[in-house]
């Protein structure tokens, strides 16, 4: 039995109407687009199924709840998954804000966020609802973009998202109500758990890095992403894949374009 959703909340405390949830007509556009991407592109699947058996290796036993489900492709991928997302769509379970999620404390023994982390307008409101419905023991799994000397000039250059390295990851402040689920901030990751790690220890004691992997150096950009155009032969991908795992500790903090993130909330 899926843990139980308690309320469908707004960020500022008032509740959506289930049968008749805003949806802003671009957001819902893009994720169907990006699921036609999905469903044509073999080679981005080949670089998500990595991100995901990542994931599950790393994941603890029980269910895990994911935000920004997105085209909802986890939920394919993985069994035991509550998919959310602050907009409505046929393939995902729950409408639920990150900063403010409607389940009761200490249901999921996972929360998965794939591409999510760096679109949340306040992380730190984000980590403390993700430590309150947290199992002790449990942990967040984040995939996120990775700034590195080399990546850096692909994402500022060359990619839509913008990459902030002046912007302060743990500030708290108000909600816009109106903002675009797509606006960004590329570094927030690279900020997060580099510049501002001490002051993210300190505000979150029972929040541990566990693990952080720098990955991706080729495959993704070559990719293209959820782009239509893809530089990889479908037949090379895994190969370019392995290598990649290979060399990781060798490249990473060079050229890495994605980082894995693994937190976990103490169990005392």
């Amino acid at each position: 039995m899926y843990p139980r959703i308690i309320s469908f909340l707004r960020v500022d405390g008032s509740t959506y109407d289930q049968d008749a949830i805003w949806i802003p007509k671009m957001t819902e556009k893009i994720l169907h687009e990006h699921r036609e991407t999905w469903a044509h592109k073999p080679v981005l699947r080949a670089i998500y199924n990595d991100f995901y058996n990542r994931i599950a290796n790393a994941a603890r036993p029980g269910f895990s709840l994911e935000i920004g489900g997105g085209s909802g492709n986890l939920k394919d991928f993985a069994s035991s998954v509550v998919s959310t997302d602050i907009v409505l769509t046929p393939w995902l379970d729950a409408v639920a804000d990150a900063q403010a999620l409607p389940f009761s404390d200490a249901a999921f023994s996972n929360i998965v966020a794939v591409d999510v982390l760096h679109h949340i307008e306040r992380p730190k409101r984000f980590l403390s609802e993700a430590r309150r419905v947290l199992k002790r023991g449990g942990r967040i799994l984040l995939i996120e973009p990775a700034i590195t000397p080399v990546s850096w000039i692909f994402y500022n250059f060359f990619h839509p998202e913008p990459v902030v390295l002046k912007a302060d990851p743990l500030e708290d402040g108000p909600i816009n109500p109106n903002r675009d689920p797509f606006d960004s901030n590329q570094a927030i990751a690279t900020l997060l758990f580099g510049r501002y790690r001490h002051r993210l220890n300190d505000l979150f004691p029972d929040l541990r890095v566990v693990r952080m992997e720098r990955l991706s150096f080729f495959a993704y950009p070559l990719s293209g992403g959820f782009r239509p155009w893809c530089l990889i032969p479908s037949a090379s991908i895994e190969a370019l894949l392995g290598f990649e795992n290979r060399v990781s500790s060798v490249l990473g903090r060079l050229m890495a374009f994605r980082c894995f993130i693994v937190i976990e909330k103490s169990g005392v």
